[in-house]
């Protein structure tokens, strides 16, 4: 597909752009810094309204595995369109379903593809959250749940009680889950104040000595929900050590083992999903973003002893449009077929490299790190005194800058973690070596131009 130069002439940006600000939401967030029209795209180049290209390291939050209107999923699109299928049959078998649960059990963990249970959920991750906490509720009969600091798992009520970020949690005080918080081995900013090198290992002693402690406090938990690695809270993946100690501890606790790869899956980190990487096995996988192939579409896989729901015990209108299946199982075959989880795991590899070397050159990077095409460059103020750990305070007006910089030179990022102080990196899977190059360019020009302007 080629795109046209100046493909929109006609279009007033600004015009638009005005539009929104006067009749939207105060709760809009992307709109806000990313002051662009979007008006075409293929791969991970957009263009504007204005006639401008951009690379895009956004990727939907991490939804576009294959990139903008790739040719096999817009192929499966149109046969569904042409064959005159329904595109909404509410949770009625359709080929389509079939289609894409097939494809789906064919990439999953082996307990999971062997013996599990799909619940088609409204379109957006957090209902598949909400569906996760409800069901292992119900199958253990227990109301708490474990989850971890820095975690983020969607804005409903249930979903937001067991995430981490402070500022949205505070004026839902009271929400529906009772969340009992566990430290995540977050190692540059190590929780317990020691560094990296005993951060996993202190916090998985922690939790089990937390948990077998009959003063703790803690009500027998109905499950313990945690991302492989934490996306919105600044790139921060678990050491598969830690993650294989969360599956023993859970496990010899009867406690159900919730994972969200809603960010992390579809060869994202490396693996197809991320938890392949550390060989574990939870009890519950909540699905979204990438699985819809860009439509939208959500789902929970469970294991089948945990499916003591009734009917009805968890439904919704747009349990997944037969668009987003074909679309989802056309992408989820050419990932698994192509095997773009190695690439992006290569990929990954080299982009930790280099940006190793821009943090060399650039006090303003603390730290980098990720894994596979799921990346972080953490920004913080490049002339403090770092503390006992070695970390210095973030940087939240530089990183803002950086990602002003980077939109300037045509790549779109997005910032995220404490402070919002994380760069975050999310290309597509079919990320070319060219543009991994031009990516690295445009991001150290704009690290370089963002450190100038604040010393000015």
């Amino acid at each position: 597909m080629t795109l046209s130069t100046h493909p929109t002439r006609q279009l007033d940006r600004g015009a638009i752009i005005d539009r929104q600000r006067a009749r939207e939401s105060s709760a809009r967030t992307y709109a806000r810094t990313l002051a662009m029209v979007p008006v075409q795209a293929h791969g991970m180049t957009v263009v504007g309204a204005d006639g401008r290209r951009y690379l895009d390291c956004l990727s939907g939050a991490g939804t576009l595995a294959l990139g903008h209107n790739h040719p096999v999923v817009v192929e499966a699109v149109r046969r569904v369109i042409d064959a005159g299928a329904p595109w909404h049959s509410l949770d009625i078998a359709t080929p389509q379903k079939d289609e894409f649960t097939d494809e789906l059990f064919a990439t999953l963990p082996r307990s999971l593809a062997e013996n599990g249970r799909i619940q088609f959920c409204g379109p957006a991750g957090t209902d598949a959250v909400e569906a996760a906490l409800k069901l292992t509720r119900t199958a253990t009969g227990r109301q708490s749940v474990l989850a971890f600091t820095g975690a983020y798992h969607g804005m409903t009520a249930g979903a937001l009680a067991v995430s981490g970020g402070v500022a949205a949690k505070s004026p839902m005080a009271g929400a529906a889950t009772e969340a009992v918080r566990l430290p995540y081995p977050y190692e540059y900013r190590c929780p317990f104040g020691v560094g990296a090198g005993r951060t996993a290992e202190l916090s998985a002693s922690f939790v089990e000595r937390f948990l077998d402690d009959p003063n703790g406090g803690v009500v027998d938990p109905g499950a313990m929900i945690l991302e492989v690695v934490q996306g919105e809270g600044g790139v921060v993946p678990a050491p598969h050590a830690w993650l294989q100690q969360m599956r023993r501890i859970t496990a010899d606790r009867d406690i159900p083992l919730i994972l969200d790869e809603v960010q992390t899956g579809v060869g994202r980190t490396g693996s197809f999903w991320a938890c392949q990487g550390a060989g574990v096995e939870p009890d519950v996988m909540v699905l979204s973003k990438a699985i819809g192939g860009t439509l939208p579409l959500a789902v929970v896989v469970y294991a089948d002893h945990l499916d003591s729901w009734e009917p009805g015990a968890h439904a919704g209108t747009f349990r997944g449009t037969t668009l987003a299946m074909a679309a989802g199982a056309a992408t989820l075959r050419f990932v698994r077929e192509n095997e773009l989880h190695r690439r992006a795991a290569e990929v990954g590899d080299q982009f930790l490299a280099a940006l190793g070397g821009l943090a060399h050159a650039h006090r303003c990077i603390g730290d980098v790190r990720g894994r596979g095409l799921m990346l972080g460059v953490e920004i913080v103020e490049p002339d403090s005194t770092p503390d006992a750990t070695g970390a210095r305070p973030a940087a939240p007006a530089l990183a803002l800058r950086i990602r002003q910089e980077c939109l300037a030179r045509g790549l779109i990022v997005e910032l995220g973690g404490r402070h919002d102080a994380v760069v975050r990196l999310l290309p597509p899977l079919v990320i070319t070596d060219q543009e991994v190059g031009a990516v690295l360019d445009r991001l150290g020009e704009a690290v370089a131009a963002a450190e100038r302007a604040v010393a000015a």
